[in-house]
């Protein structure tokens, strides 16, 4: 699960056993469940949905402050909150609430009365049925279990002993009567309310597909002519597509392998895009120098985003000045805000049918267009005067600081990880960048649950004067993993420390 990165970690390893209930993984604290793991029957992980569950809606108020509706006007709901400031005087928030929500204020340069209609405030949203979840023994326990899941939506992977695997996509998703909640709609009639919910046996569901294997990275899951809008967008699709070529390879996969296929940088889109930039400057009469020796760099490349690849960091430089020279003309300095999620996508279609709408003004084709994005790249004043020596590890890195340990100076070092040169990218299976990456990485090995293995990004301990802070991070940034025993003898065995909480 690709998260923020934070100190103390997100997630806490657990192994949670009373009885027949007996279930590993990971957790947050104070929830008393295991949210991704196993039991000894069943295994499940999350990727995000990312469903479309929040709208705007523009209320329109009197000067006796109440709001239209279609049955007339309304006094809205007043809620008092007390904000306590350290050495400061109190502050009184008047949250004012419609019949769509509470009136945001949060947006700048907004005057008009924003009401956010999210399906959070729903009660249902809140059930957390994961002691059934925990305790499924197969997949119909399962989806029992999570037909009553309410937010926030998630791809559900799931696998059993039995050698059977599944995916169901969750959580409460709205139907509305019109639009997609792109945009602010009208709040005084109901032309764009919310009808109801997507029906959970409705939403995009698989089980045992004859491929024999199921990957989730955030991409689209409905096919043509689903008749629900779930979301607005979705993630591109090459991690997704990198994770189905190598499970399709021809061999019997270990844990090793999958520890091999989580940790991957390889990237086909920065790929694409250098083979691409390759041409051009090959086929433009009056490309730089420069340009030449950075191609050259380029020409034979894998799309490895490694550290020590001077490749990668020329590659990305590139794409983002194309993305400049693509849009800075049309959009002024609001080309900067031009990001979504299959934004990557957009760039490539461009680069690959090179459609004259799009090709600025002042460039005879696109080919001196790409070249041009090559020579503004290697001339940014990050760039090495040897492009040899621009490696993707100098200008792509992480540095996770502990919020507020690492403001001493005296204890900055310890209590963070220091800055690090960072394989991969958004593209890459390993999602990363400077301050988001994976969270955790399970592989449950149903032949032996004993031989199952899980590393969390820092460690379980959140203390920085405790021995065992920080002490899963070596591991995870050089890609290894630890043994997650499961069986009593298992367990006692690996046992170094015992610690017992006895009631008073």
């Amino acid at each position: 699960m690709h998260l923020d990165l934070e100190l103390p970690n997100v997630w806490y390893e657990a192994h949670l056993t009373a009885g027949d209930f007996d279930v590993a993984g990971v957790t947050l604290p104070g929830v008393p469940y295991v949210i991704v793991g196993h039991n000894r029957r069943i295994a499940w992980g999350f990727t995000n949905l990312g469903p479309n569950v929040e709208d705007l809606y523009v209320e329109k108020f009197n000067n006796q402050g109440e709001y239209l509706t279609p049955q007339g006007w309304v006094k809205p709901e007043h809620r008092q909150e007390i904000i306590r400031v350290k050495g400061k005087p109190e502050v009184t928030l008047d949250v004012v609430t419609t019949r769509h929500g509470p009136i945001t204020d949060l947006i700048t340069g907004e005057t008009r009365k924003l009401a956010l209609k999210w399906t959070v405030s729903d009660p249902q949203a809140t059930r957390i049925p994961f002691f059934a979840i925990d305790s499924a023994k197969n997949w119909q326990d399962f989806e029992t279990a999570f037909s009553q899941f309410g937010a926030p939506g998630q791809n559900v992977v799931y696998a059993d002993v039995d050698g059977h695997i599944g995916y169901q996509a969750t959580g409460l998703i709205p139907i509305r009567a019109t639009g997609d909640g792109s945009v602010p709609v009208p709040g005084d009639d109901d032309a764009h309310e919310w009808t109801g919910y997507v029906p959970y046996d409705k939403l995009p569901n698989v089980y045992d597909p004859p491929s024999g294997i199921i990957a989730s990275a955030n991409g689209r899951v409905t096919p043509d002519g689903y008749p629900y809008e779930l979301s607005i967008q979705w993630m591109s699709p090459y991690r997704t597509q990198r994770i189905y070529k190598l499970l399709n390879a021809p061999k019997k996969f270990t844990p090793a392998d999958l520890l091999a296929i989580q940790t991957d940088v390889v990237s086909p889109f920065d790929r694409f895009c250098a083979e691409r930039f390759v041409y051009a400057v090959d086929h433009t009469a009056h490309a730089s120098a420069r340009a030449k020796s950075a191609a050259e760099l380029m020409r034979n490349w894998d799309g490895t985003m490694d550290i020590d690849s001077p490749a990668a960091t020329i590659a990305v430089f590139s794409r983002e000045k194309l993305k400049e020279l693509l849009l800075q003309p049309r959009l002024g300095e609001e080309w900067k805000d031009y990001k979504w999620f299959m934004s990557s996508v957009w760039l490539e279609n461009v680069m690959d049918h090179q459609p004259p709408r799009w090709l600025p003004p002042g460039y005879s084709g696109y080919d001196e267009l790409l070249t041009r994005a090559v020579e503004e790249a290697v001339d940014d004043a990050s760039a090495t005067r040897a492009l040899s020596l621009w490696k993707w590890g100098r200008v792509h890195r992480v540095d996770i600081q502990h919020p507020f340990w690492s403001h001493f100076p005296i204890l900055k070092k310890g209590a963070g990880t220091g800055s690090l040169p960072l394989s991969g990218d958004e593209e890459t299976i390993k999602q990363v960048a400077p301050h988001f990456g994976p969270s955790e990485r399970l592989t449950v090995d149903f032949s032996e649950l004993d031989g199952t293995t899980l590393d969390i990004v820092n460690g379980e301990s959140g203390n920085v004067f405790d021995e065992h802070y920080n002490d899963q991070w070596d591991a995870y940034y050089h890609g290894r993993t630890f043994a997650l025993p499961f069986s009593q003898d298992a367990v006692q065995r690996a046992g170094v420390h015992h610690l017992r909480l006895e009631p008073q």
